[in-house]
């Protein structure tokens, strides 16, 4: 049961004014014009009326639908008392940087009561991303499907009866402003009370004994159904299955796969996994369940989260002969394992047409190995003598090569890259490597201890890395065992990378670069570093501009496990990054966007 603010409830006027349009060019593209009105709304769950910050009265929010080539202008009218900005995951926003949406990297967020215009193209990439806020834990509740469709209408595989997102996500009742702050104080006791699936809860949560709501898919059998599983949690992967029923996977991140048959999909927060589901078993009613997976003891822990919804044949009932509704048999939340073997399955499909975009870049101009862990810093200023191992001293951070990013709230970086001031703001001395190498991967490093306590202190700052334009990058990122033994989606704003290859243990150059696939490689914007592993990627840096890198576990990135890639102009005016387009609202000296 939804109860509806006064704010919430005019959004529909401003929706009928301004809702969906598409004006046809040449024949071919389209402008898509949609209006976001982000506003707060009360909404009950497990016995509680929990405030919760929404678009347009939607959890999770409208899903914004395109073809290959368009154009996407979208007006966002905030009605919330914090500022937030609005991130097109996935879109490679080729020269369009100022539109990324990054909250103080690309932009300042946009002020309460104020507006912001977002216009972009989304060329080269067909397939399943989505957008959500970009400012402090609101994309919990701020998020959607963006969907591009090819412009021919034709897939590489069988075309299906109808397509359904499948967005898993998380069911707070702490407020997120609340939950951000603590977060940034190194405090990891709080925790969402549910999974949801496009928003609902699913009949494993009930109160009272009165059961949450459960997502239904509908389908008839003989149809097949391409499910865009997308995950928008702050905390998780899922596992995600239906019974009796199994899965082909062919396209992730807004590219093709090569078909691969499961019965189950990993999606880690940040990912969206395209998957076709074939209605071929008898006529019934079947569960589908998301299950969270987390690292086993001694790696602190958060309650089981799962959620449940259900598939439902067409001209089925629900006491079919009196039968329980089958269930999926899920894997052991602590075994991570299933995770690793799903993505080591997936390879890139290169059409005729995508062939140059999807050749791996055959030598190499820079090199970078990336440690992803966590370490401490002293309370109280600049001082480095203070006690480890999680005391009262030190405020724990998450750290890349040991430099854990220091977020600013004043301005944009963007901003100062492209004026050419960047002094006193950020420094662009991103380590290429770890300071000290150590078994990256050594489980004794997990609890707090003395072994862990020398490796611990870490630096607070803002150091960024720069390329030059068409410099081939090549990146190694290192899952530590620092405090903690978690896997790690690392997501890179404006790119897409090859994932040439992924293993266990610590890299080692000299054996490991033999797995390397340069044939068919994955291209994907966020990749999913095995816990107690490492993943390599490549990608050619084409695209001008200041490009956000982090950790999409929102606890990581609010801690720090981030940084950015500026990425210079090159010698013309078509690889160059333009200046920013009229729509655009620099920042004012609140640190918010400029009326």
């Amino acid at each position: 049961m939804e109860k509806l603010s006064m704010a919430a409830s005019l959004f529909g006027v401003v929706v009928a004014a301004t809702a969906l349009a598409m004006e046809v060019v040449g024949g071919e593209a389209a402008v898509v014009e949609q209006t976001f009105m982000v506003h707060e709304m009360n909404v009950t769950h497990l016995c509680n009326t929990t405030r919760i910050y929404v678009v347009n009265g939607q959890f999770p929010g409208p899903m914004v639908d395109v073809t290959e080539g368009d154009t996407v202008v979208v007006h966002v009218i905030n009605n919330l008392p914090h500022g937030l900005t609005i991130h097109w995951h996935g879109v490679r926003q080729m020269r369009s940087c100022w539109a990324d949406g990054a909250g103080y990297v690309t932009e300042c967020p946009i002020r309460p009561g104020g507006e912001k215009t977002y216009r972009f193209n989304v060329t080269g990439q067909v397939g399943t991303l989505w957008w959500h806020a970009h400012v402090t834990c609101l994309r919990a509740t701020i998020n959607g499907a963006f969907i591009i469709r090819p412009r021919n209408g034709k897939y590489p595989f069988p075309t299906p009866a109808k397509d359904v997102p499948i967005i898993i996500g998380e069911w707070w009742e702490l407020d997120l402003i609340e939950l951000d702050r603590r977060m940034l104080d190194g405090n990891f006791d709080d925790n969402p009370l549910s999974a949801t699936i496009n928003g609902k809860l699913g009949d494993l949560s009930n109160c009272s004994g009165t059961v949450e709501e459960s997502f239904v898919l509908d389908v008839k059998r003989g149809e097949s159904y391409l499910l865009r599983v997308i995950n928008t949690a702050l905390f998780s992967e899922y596992y995600f299955k239906v019974a009796g029923h199994t899965f082909t996977v062919v396209g992730a991140d807004g590219n093709y796969l090569t078909p691969y048959k499961t019965d189950m999909v990993t999606v880690a927060p940040g990912e969206a996994i395209d998957v076709l589901m074939f209605a071929d078993a008898p006529p019934a009613y079947y569960h589908m369940v998301a299950l969270a997976n987390q690292p086993p003891p001694p790696d602190l822990q958060i309650p089981q989260l799962t959620s449940r919804g259900l598939v439902r044949y067409a001209g089925a009932t629900m006491d079919s002969n009196n039968l329980p509704i089958p269930m999926p048999v899920m894997p052991d939340q602590h075994n991570t394992m299933p995770s690793y073997y799903f993505r080591r399955n997936l390879t890139g499909l290169a059409l005729p047409e995508q062939q140059q975009r999807h050749r791996v870049p055959a030598h190499v101009d820079k090199r970078l190995l990336i440690t992803l862990g966590l370490g401490s810093i002293c309370r109280g200023g600049n001082t480095t003598t203070c006690k480890r191992g999680r005391s009262p001293e030190t405020v724990v951070v998450a750290t890349m090569n040991n430099v854990s990013f220091h977020h600013t709230n004043a301005t944009a970086l963007l901003e100062h890259y492209y004026d050419g001031t960047p002094e006193g703001v950020y420094t662009e001395d991103f380590p290429v490597r770890p300071p000290r190498p150590f078994n990256y991967t050594d489980r004794e490093l997990i609890p707090a201890g003395p072994l862990e306590a020398a490796l611990e202190p870490t630096t607070k700052a803002m150091r960024l890395r720069r390329f030059r334009y068409n410099a081939s990058v090549e990146i190694v990122f290192q899952s530590t065992t620092l405090l903690q033994s978690d896997s790690n989606p690392m997501h890179l704003h404006g790119y897409d990378v090859f994932v040439l290859a992924q293993g266990l243990g610590n890299f080692d150059p000299k054996r490991d670069v033999e797995k390397f696939n340069y044939h068919n490689p994955q291209l994907r914007n966020t990749v999913q570093v095995p816990r107690g592993g490492w993943a390599a990627v490549r990608f050619l840096a084409d695209n001008p501009g200041m490009w956000y890198l982090h950790c999409h576990f929102e606890f990581h990135i609010i801690m720090g496990m981030a940084t950015a890639f500026i990425v210079e102009d090159g010698p013309t005016h078509e690889t160059s990054l333009p200046p920013p387009p009229p729509e655009f609202k620099r920042c004012g000296t609140n640190g918010l966007s400029q009326p």
